[in-house]
Formats: structure tokens, sequence, C-alpha cells
């Protein structure tokens, strides 16, 4: 089984360097994919209550045989639940279908600046964590001003937060910002989702010198940069695959080559995507 090594959060907790996402599978895939997962030595499961299969993550996790103190669960705030109230009752409802005493990692799917209401729904988390119901507590898809926000606001930084993150949107200053702020960044999509990425022959030829695969070489891209990829595969070829990543270094020159390429991004912009 490979051994992961940690991150230590700014609240003390501890996650796996590189986790298995769970979009868009459904409860039964999930359940397979997962059990699978925990098998191999993945101890970091993300999913959200808009994944819509938080029930099969919950079952594999407790078929899997593996201590529940060593996988980390994380789920994930919807948009039609923020506010402060809704923002307990809506975990409450996670937690049922996940079938736990306790969640380790609970975010803020999106910001909803329009909506205004995620410093509400912050102040709740922040009750969840005091509680004991939450292990810790973050955000995705948050810009910096977004967090500075939180902070000013209630005192609490989040722990995490998850963005979009891949070759194609490396997110410097967002990453510089977390850095000073003791914010680990996660990334999702981060084998760039629907683009040409791991077809690209500068990146299989610093594949190719560490006799790895494309994807292993991106991931170790992730790792390097100080961020927890999270990538998703229902396949357990690949699921190992995408976990042998801490066995090899790419040098300043490799790590250039796989960031080398104009800036786009494949999901929504954090400041006016809503997604309830």
């Amino acid at each position: 089984m490979i051994s992961i090594p940690n991150h230590t959060l700014n609240d003390g907790t501890t996650l796996p360097a590189l986790g298995l996402g769970t979009w868009p599978m459904d409860d039964a895939q999930a359940e397979r994919s997962v059990a699978a997962a925990l098998e191999m030595g993945y101890r970091l499961v993300d999913t959200a209550t808009n994944y819509r299969n938080e029930t099969g993550v919950g079952r594999a996790v407790a078929r899997a045989g593996v201590p529940r103190e060593e996988v980390v669960v994380t789920t994930k705030l919807p948009g039609r639940h923020h506010g402060y109230e809704e923002t307990l009752a809506s975990f409450e409802e996670s937690r049922a279908r996940l079938g736990l005493e306790y969640v380790d990692l609970y975010l803020i799917h999106w910001p909803l600046p329009r909506v205004d209401r995620y410093v509400d729904s912050w102040k709740a988390m922040i009750k969840l964590r005091e509680e004991g119901l939450v292990r810790s507590i973050g955000v995705s898809n948050f810009t910096p001003a977004h967090i500075e926000r939180l902070e000013k606001e209630t005192g609490v930084l989040p722990s995490v937060n998850q963005v979009e993150l891949h070759p194609f949107l490396p997110q410097e200053e967002l990453r510089s910002h977390h850095a000073g702020k003791g914010v680990l960044v996660e990334s999702w999509s981060p084998l760039g989702r629907g683009s040409q990425l791991l077809d690209d022959l500068a990146v299989a030829a610093v594949a190719e010198a560490h006799g790895v695969t494309p994807a292993q070489a991106v991931l170790r891209w992730h790792i390097q940069l100080g961020a927890l990829p999270v990538p998703k595969s229902a396949d357990p070829g690949r699921q190992r695959a995408n976990l042998d990543v801490f066995g090899f270094t790419l040098d300043d020159a490799q790590m250039h080559t796989i960031a080398d390429r104009a800036h786009r991004r494949i999901g929504g912009d954090p400041e006016v995507h809503e997604e309830f």
C-alpha cells in the first residue's frame, strides 16, 4: 500500500497530500470507487451535497475496514443553503446521508457574492467546529478578498480553500496570498478536465524522463507547488497511478514546462458563478 505524506493545517489537524474526487459519480459508483481507493491507500475522500453521492461515499467508508479516524471525509455546503440556520440544517442532512458522527472537513462550495450570505454560513461552520461535529472548516472557490472578509468579520481563517488549479490556471496570486495566511490550497480538476493537457508532447516528455504517466507528472507538479490535488477516477488502475506520485521529483525546468501554457478557466468565475 502506498504511503502518503500529510499537510498540517492552520487549526492543527492534518490532511493527506492527495485525495480522491467523486464528482460526477452516483451513489453506486461512489461506493465502489471509494471502497477500492481506501483499500489501496487513499485516506481523503471529497464529496459534496450537490454531487448527490454522499450516501454512497458513507457506505464505502463504513465497509472499508479502515479505522474511521484514519479517513478524511470532505463534503460541501450548497448555495441554496447559505445562511446561518440553513447551514446548520444542511450539515445535519449531509451528516445523515454520510452516516457519520462527524465530518472531517466541511467547505462552503461557492461564495455566491450576489447572495451575500457566505459570512453567515461561515459563522455557523465555526459553531459546528466548536461543537466537534466538524474537525476542520474551509471554503471552495473563494478569492483572497472573500477570505480577507471572513477573517475580518469572524476572526477565523479557513483551513482550506479548494479551487480550480491546473497548469492552465496555476493561481499564482491566490497561492501566494494563502501561503501568507496559512491556508492550504486544494486543487479541483487538477488534470485540466476536458483539455488536451495529458496529450501534450512537452508534458509527455517530462513524464517519460521519470518513467511515469503524464497524469502522474502533472499531479507531482501540484504536490511540489504545495497544493493538494483531488483527482477523480473510478478506474482502480488510474486511482493507483494517481496515488503513486511521491517517489520522484520534477526539477525547476520540468515544473516550468508543465505550467508554460496560456491561462484559461475550465469552470466558473467565483466573482459571478452561481451554483445552488
